[in-house]
């Protein structure tokens, strides 16, 4: 079955069907299959950063690479039959900010929008660097919700992810009224800012600016791709 192309071994032990639409290819996406996949791996799990993105148009460009976020010890990145798939590994999946997608064969486990959007930036050495994150940024923004920022979600993430996200909200994106949103959820949930780089592998010139209301010294030109 395998030699005629009929199933495809994906992982040690796993083997999916090759969907007729696939057959002349020879490539099952990852979508396809990755629930049963991480079920099989008895993995919590979500798709994650431009593949996410993608669930909700804002991907930009079709990512090449599929990127899956999965709880507890760390999965190898795994490249077969032309397929790569990245693993990115978090202590516990945030369940309650994780979506059910209808995919071809089935649902699949996505980040929501809010969840998306952090973890781009908070992985941007992943897909590629700031201004690619801020290009899907400026698309993606739209599809938050930002009432669901709670403090249970900003405290997912190091308080610098959200002076940055806060920073590129307002000064990049020109979105000053979901800026100020976030600005009083912050202060609701008490975090508390320190001065921060936008970015963190490039030094700081000796006259960086520095954004007072989201506390950021300005490193990092940022260009987006209309």
């Amino acid at each position: 079955m395998v030699e005629a192309g009929k199933i495809q071994s994906v992982w040690r032990g796993f083997y999916v069907v090759v969907p007729i639409e696939y057959e002349l290819k020879g490539i099952v996406p990852p979508v396809v299959y990755i629930d049963q996949l991480m079920t099989y791996l008895k993995k919590d799990y979500y798709i994650g950063l431009l593949n996410a993105a993608a669930f909700y148009g804002a991907a930009h460009q079709q990512p090449q690479e599929f990127t899956v976020v999965a709880g507890g010890t760390t999965l190898r990145d795994k490249l077969k039959n032309g397929v790569k798939i990245n693993f990115v590994s978090k202590k516990e999946i945030p369940n309650a900010f994780v979506q059910k997608r209808t995919g071809k064969t089935g649902d699949v486990s996505v980040s929501s929008p809010e969840l998306t959007a952090f973890d781009l930036l908070l992985y941007q050495k992943e897909v590629g660097g700031l201004s690619r994150v801020c290009t899907v940024l400026n698309e993606l923004v739209d599809e938050m919700d930002f009432d669901k920022l709670t403090p249970d979600f900003l405290g997912l993430f190091p308080v610098a992810i959200i002076q940055r996200f806060g920073y590129i909200l307002d000064e990049v994106l020109e979105q000053g009224a979901k800026a100020k949103v976030l600005m009083d959820k912050v202060k609701q949930a008490g975090f508390k800012f320190r001065k921060m780089p936008l970015k963190t592998d490039v030094q700081l010139g000796e006259q960086s600016e520095f954004n007072k209301m989201w506390k950021i010294l300005i490193n990092e030109y940022i260009e987006i791709d209309e």
